[in-house]
This record gives structure tokens, C-alpha cells and sequence, in this order.
């Protein structure tokens, strides 16, 4: 018998099938081939129409089953994970309203602040452990400001991994944890937070029929199952967004514990036990996916924009003999820990929220035209980008996280010996490489419906563990580069205040 997990993305639908006793990786695949399209009829505008991801949830499905030779009687159950902050909009009849507004959609973004400050940074921390910000809530508020006959149809508002479960079970339905993401929960009253909605003027009805993460949130449909290949009546047994369902994959899921991407951006998501959210406006927090009144759980989610791209970008435009990531971490290896001290300063992708939405930008800095090489940029490329992750961590720590242990995929920068064994050693603290994915992730929590995170970890551990790093003997070297670096940071940061 098998799960089968589905991972919604903006530019794709990546499907997995587990062995539903051993939780072994079968198979996985991914729909479309080219990255699904963004409309943006204005600039700071993101939208998809989310018929668009139910199309490939369903072609995924058909194609993983056909290309295993599985017949879709032996899967047992789905589990679903999916992009964060999306707002989809549903009428009474079950129709699409208007195409989904999703996580890079900026629009609403001034709603959010001014509801902020009118609200009060107090009761925000203290209540949804988040500014309003260009979340959920206040993208439905946009909509009901400028699309007021739209408005006027909505039956209930979902998330992107709501409408996919609809769409299997037509049964709309929602989670603590997708809740919390939009800065929809109140996690002082444990219930939604239905004075935000009020503050917006929006009705409470709105929101759907709330569901445990872990639990049967409705079997398919025959409707369902006729468009997805699977037989009507297997259960959805688990939902989550992306970030918490990457923890999840990397089996993050206590205080210390930390999630780590280090692709085009860079992204920590720290588990802790704890309602503090001192540092709510540079991070994100949400409830994690097995958070609950009694066992508090709290995702803290720090993204660093400029992280990978600055790599890929020099990738591109040094011309390099091979043109491969692994020719370029050989030549950053011949050169020594702080790279002569040459800076790169990696923020140039846009706004960093951990630096106030400052736009820092991209700079080269002490570059000695007598001393420094091609292999010197590559290595100050990857030291500063793993600088800016171990930033990152200070900024968990002063929010009252302890940092125990990193766990990461086996993937992009963390594939670099220099990236990785610059932060493990900075942090002091053991990075743990996985071959895993959120599709993987979404298929083995469909069998969590117990509660055995332990037995899960263990099932992790043993089908996806690659290596560790540990924190080399030497620290005295990476301090000093890390400190110069910090220095010519708070630099730049100053220059461009005045």
C-alpha cells in the first residue's frame, strides 16, 4: 500500500508515492514541464488561477501511478503541501470567483501596515505573532475594498492547499496552522481571529470549517477521483504549507530545531515552545504543524532574498570553463578562510525584511586589483551568502530561539563544503544533509494521523540521511572573516541611512 503527496508550488506540482509501511520513496515526478505562468496585469501583482494547479495535481497523479505500475486501489491516503499566503475565493455553487492572489502578490501591502499601526503593535505581537503585513487577511481586505460585486459572491476563503482539497473532496475546509500563515489566528484565545476580520469589515462567515493537520479532512469524491485517477473514498489525511511542510520532510519538529533552504533565497524556519515574538517584524511566525494548546509549537520563518541568486548570477556571467556549481566551489577551495578579506555583500534581489525592508543591494567590497582573483569572488560569493544565514540565526536567538541542530535537503548551497562548514562552525552546531522533498514530505505525513513524530523522525532518518557537518577545530579564522564582514554590513546599512 502507498500515500501519495502533492506539493502545490507557483511554478509547479511535484507528486510522490511512499511506501505506506517503511515510508521508502517510490517515485516522484513533476507537472508541467515549463514553470506555470504569473499573470501580472500590474506591476507588484501576482496571480494564478488555480484550475491551472488542480489540472497538473491531476496529470501528476495519473502519470506517478501509470509510470510505477501502481494501481490507484493500493493508495491509502493524500497528503498535500502547498505555497503560503494565497488567497482563492469560492462561491456557494463551489465556482472560482477570480483567479487566486498569491504569496508574491504585494498589493496589500499598505493595508497591512496601516492596520498595524492603527491596531497597535502590542496586540499584534501578542495576538497573532505577526503584523498583518501582505498576508491573507489583508489581500480578502483588498478585494473587498476594489472588487466589491466579487466580494459580494463569496461563500468561504481558502488557501491554496484548502482548494485542492476541495477540489478532491468537495469539502472546503481549513487548519489552525493555514490560519495562522494568513495572520488569521489568535493564538492568545487559541480561536480565529475574528476582530481582524471585523477590523477590515469582513464577516467571520467567511472563514471555512476549521480541520486538525493530521486527520481525515474529507475522502474523495467521485468527482474527485475520476479527475485524479484515484478511487472515491480514499482520505486526505494531511495539509500544511510549504514551510512548515519542509520541517516537517526534514523531521523539524522540536524547540532548537531548525529548517534550512539554500536555493534562489534563502530561508530558516525555527521550531520553538513559545508565544514570544519580539522580533515579529524582520521574521514570520506561524503555527507549526503539530502545535497545539497544550504542546506549543511555534514556527519562526526568516527569509533572506539575496541568497543562492547571487551565485547563479556569477554562474552566468563569469563564463566559466564548465559551466557547473561544482567547478566553481574547486576554484573558491583554493583560496583561504575570509577569501584575503574580499566582501560580498549578497542583498540584491530585492527588499530584506530582516534589514526592515531595506533594498541593500549587491556589493563587492575591498577588492585589491593586485591580489584578488576570480577564485577569491567565488569564495567570498559563498562565504557571504553563508554569512548572511548565520545573521539570520542571531536575529532567531535575540527572538528567544535557541539554535540546537540544522537540517537541510541535499541540494544547492548546501551541497557547498565551503557554505556548509562555514556555518556550522559559526554557529557551532551540526548541519544534517537529507535527500528528501516537500512531495515526499506530504505523502509520509498522510500516515501520521497517530501522532508518532518519533517514529516518523526515525523514518526520515533511515530512507533520507546523507551526512553531517560539525563545526571545524579552527573557529578563530571564520570569526574574524565573519566579523569583518558584519562590519562592512553595518557600513553600507549606515551610508545608505544618511
Amino acid at each position: 500500500m502507498y500515500y501519495i503527496g502533492f506539493d502545490i508550488g507557483s511554478s509547479s506540482v511535484k507528486a510522490a508515492l511512499v511506501n505506506a509501511t517503511t515510508g521508502k520513496s517510490i517515485a516522484s515526478v513533476n507537472e508541467p514541464e515549463e514553470e506555470m505562468e504569473i499573470v501580472s496585469v500590474h506591476e507588484e501583482w501576482a496571480e494564478q488561477n488555480p484550475e491551472l494547479w488542480w489540472k497538473h495535481v491531476c496529470t501528476a497523479s495519473k502519470r506517478i501511478l501509470k509510470e510505477c505500475k501502481v494501481n490507484s486501489e493500493e493508495i491509502i491516503g493524500i497528503g498535500i503541501s502547498y505555497q503560503m499566503h494565497g488567497l482563492v475565493l469560492i462561491d456557494d455553487k463551489g465556482s472560482l470567483i477570480r483567479d487566486a492572489i498569491i504569496w508574491c502578490d504585494s498589493r496589500a501591502v499598505a493595508i497591512g501596515n496601516n492596520a498595524f499601526e492603527t491596531i497597535g503593535e502590542e496586540k499584534c505581537m501578542s495576538t497573532l505573532l505577526n503584523s498583518p503585513a501582505n498576508f491573507t487577511a489583508s489581500k480578502l481586505k483588498w478585494v473587498r475594498d476594489n472588487e466589491p460585486e466579487e466580494y459580494k459572491k463569496i461563500h468561504k476563503f481558502l488557501l491554496p492547499g484548502d482548494y485542492i482539497a476541495y477540489k478532491f473532496t468537495g469539502i472546503a475546509n481549513t487548519t489552525k496552522s493555514g490560519l495562522s500563515e494568513g495572520t488569521l489566528w489568535d493564538f492568545k484565545e487559541d480561536k480565529p481571529a475574528q476582530w481582524l476580520l471585523e477590523h477590515y469589515d469582513i464577516t467571520p462567515d467567511l472563514i471555512p470549517e476549521i480541520v486538525s493537520t493530521f486527520s481525515d479532512q474529507g475522502k474523495l469524491s467521485p468527482e474527485g477521483a475520476e479527475a485524479s485517477g484515484l478511487v472515491s473514498g480514499i482520505p486526505v489525511l494531511y495539509r500544511a504549507g510549504d514551510q512548515p511542510n519542509n520541517a516537517l520532510s526534514l523531521n523539524v519538529f522540536n524547540q532548537g530545531e531548525v529548517a534550512a533552504t539554500g536555493g534562489t533565497s534563502g530561508v530558516l524556519y525555527a521550531v520553538t515552545d513559545t508565544l514570544y515574538a519580539k522580533e515579529g517584524l524582520k521574521l514570520n511566525n506561524f503555527a507549526h504543524v503539530n502545535h497545539d494548546t497544550e504542546q506549543v509549537r511555534i514556527g519562526k520563518l526568516l527569509c533572506i532574498n539575496g541568497a543562492g541568486i547571487q551565485y547563479r548570477w556569477l554562474k552566468k556571467n563569469l563564463k566559466l570553463e564548465t559551466d557547473s556549481y561544482q567547478m566553481m566551489n574547486t576554484y573558491a577551495a583554493e583560496i583561504p578562510v575570509g577569501s584575503d578579506n574580499l566582501q560580498l555583500i549578497p542583498f540584491g534581489n530585492g527588499a530584506e525584511r530582516m534589514f526592515d525592508n531595506k533594498t541593500i543591494g549587491t556589493h563587492i567590497s575591498n577588492l585589491n586589483l593586485n591580489i584578488h582573483t576570480r577564485s577569491h569572488i567565488l569564495r567570498a560569493a559563498l562565504e557571504g551568502i553563508a554569512f548572511s544565514f548565520v545573521y539570520g540565526m542571531e536575529i532567531l536567538k535575540k527572538d528567544g530561539t535557541p539554535i540546537k541542530i540544522i537540517r537541510a535537503g541535499n541540494d544547492n548551497l548546501f551541497r557547498s563544503d565551503i557554505f556548509s562548514n562555514t556555518v556550522a562552525t559559526l554557529i557551532d552546531q551540526e548541519i544534517e544533509i537529507y535527500n528528501t522533498t516537500g512531495a515526499i514530505g506530504a505523502a509520509r505525513a498522510a500516515g501520521l494521523t497517530n501522532g508518532s513524530f518519533k517514529d516518523f523522525g526515525t523514518i526520515v532518518t533511515q530512507n533520507d540521511y546523507v551526512k553531517t557537518y560539525s563545526p571545524l577545530k579552527n573557529q578563530e579564522e571564520y570569526k574574524v572573516a565573519y566579523e569583518n564582514w558584519k562590519k562592512e554590513l553595518k557600513r553600507i546599512i549606515k551610508n545608505d541611512i544618511e
